[in-house]
């Protein structure tokens, strides 16, 4: 599939007007990222933001203590990167392929010339809000579930309806999404088997309730 027809089956691009599809789909350039290969470092110059096509990206952040933390597992379809054209010229986290990827490539450069064009820049500003709600939903999802809730909206959002999955990142991984801890996440599937809600098959999750 080529950058301009993924753009239009993709949601996340789907209030963007034909014109300006256009535009992105032509400074577009393929990458493909192994598993745990390490797309950009934090404080790293940025001359790209990315576009995740297949795959997981997870973007993490260093705390003053050390640790690292998991802020976002990009969704195939999110545009990711784009505070380097506006807030600061350095990545202010790392991204790091979660599993195999896919990704489209947009110079910062190319870019620019298309914030010129009003319609395009209209259309990339509608972009930016859809993601600020997604971030404020996700403090919001942090705050308001527990880790059981967290993990079965995890399993939704990234698998649908779904009821056999194998999930294409580590369970490590998928704690860090959810907001616990590697142990944590381990006891509640363990719980959730001992209950008869999910059957747990090497790396395969069986859904038994709805």
């Amino acid at each position: 599939m080529d950058p301009a027809e993924y753009l239009a089956h993709c949601d996340y691009f789907k209030g963007v007007g034909d014109r300006s599809r256009a535009f992105l789909a032509a400074i577009c350039v393929p990458r493909q990222l192994a598993r745990k290969r390490i797309l950009f470092h934090e404080g790293e110059r940025g001359r790209s933001l990315f576009i995740l096509v297949e795959g997981a990206i997870g973007l993490h952040k260093t705390s003053a203590s050390g640790e690292i933390v998991v802020i976002k597992a990009v969704q195939p379809g999110e545009i990711f990167g784009e505070v380097i054209l506006f807030e600061q010229d350095r990545y202010p986290v790392s991204a790091v392929a979660m599993a195999a990827s896919r990704l489209y490539e947009l110079p910062r450069a190319r870019f620019y010339a298309l914030l010129e064009r009003e319609d395009f820049r209209n259309d990339f500003i509608a972009m930016l809000m859809r993601k600020q709600r997604y971030l404020a939903e996700r403090i919001e999802y942090i705050t308001a579930h527990d880790v059981e809730e967290r993990f079965f909206i995890f399993l939704r959002e990234h698998y649908g309806e779904r009821r056999v999955i194998t999930p294409a990142i580590s369970k490590k991984d998928i704690a860090a999404v959810i907001g616990t801890t590697p142990e944590t996440y381990s006891r509640l599937l363990a719980r959730l088997a001992r209950e008869g809600r999910i059957t747990l098959r090497g790396r395969t999750i069986c859904l038994l309730r709805k």
